[in-house]
């Protein structure tokens, strides 16, 4: 608590008015980051004309937010604050898979996604396949960069859900976002 009252310039005393130990901290920030988190993908979201460009837009605000964020960190809160965990867990279990079930099933009532697809597999397979771009075992940091990454494992997963019809429309939202970098979820 010594370094980190110094570090922002205010007592100790002033620190602990506001939180019982470091813990608390850690805690309290990743719980702001993560309804943050919850809040900006929802808003962003709101606008998709369809779960593809849904999709995508989640996928980009998630990169953007998790960009800003060293991989180191998620290891340590891992490691050494539990409740802190917990809420990553949390936001992981009921936020992350809830949307991705969600937008698989509109998916496929739309005739987008394959209806043979296993919502559940497949939910837990983009959570992963989010995690794993931040793994530097798999992924060394020479390699691609994290963005490069992310936006190559989220066009193979899309690639591989889509139906002919879902294709079509998921092409024209690359070639949109191509000529158009600005516009672009990517």
């Amino acid at each position: 608590m010594d370094d980190i009252s110094r570090d922002i310039g205010i007592s100790k005393k002033t620190l602990y008015q506001h939180f019982t130990d470091k813990d608390d901290i850690v805690y309290q920030v990743i719980q702001y980051r993560m309804e943050q988190n919850r809040e900006h993908v929802s808003c962003r979201v709101a606008d998709a004309h369809d779960p593809i460009e849904e999709i995508l837009l989640a996928a980009e605000t998630m990169r953007q937010y998790l960009a800003e964020m060293n991989p180191a960190l998620l290891i340590d809160v891992q490691r050494h604050y539990p409740r802190a965990w917990e809420v990553c867990t949390e936001f992981k279990e009921k936020f992350l898979l809830e949307s991705i079930r969600s937008n698989l099933k509109r998916g496929i009532e739309q005739g987008l996604y394959r209806a043979e697809i296993d919502i559940e597999i497949m939910a837990r397979l983009r959570v992963e396949l989010i995690r794993l771009a931040y793994d530097t075992d798999v992924f060394p940091r020479m390699l691609a960069g994290m963005t490069e990454i992310q936006i190559q494992l989220l066009h193979h997963f899309v690639r591989g859900i889509l139906t002919e019809k879902g294709s079509i429309i998921y092409n024209q939202y690359v070639q949109q976002y191509q000529n158009d970098p600005a516009s672009s979820p990517q």
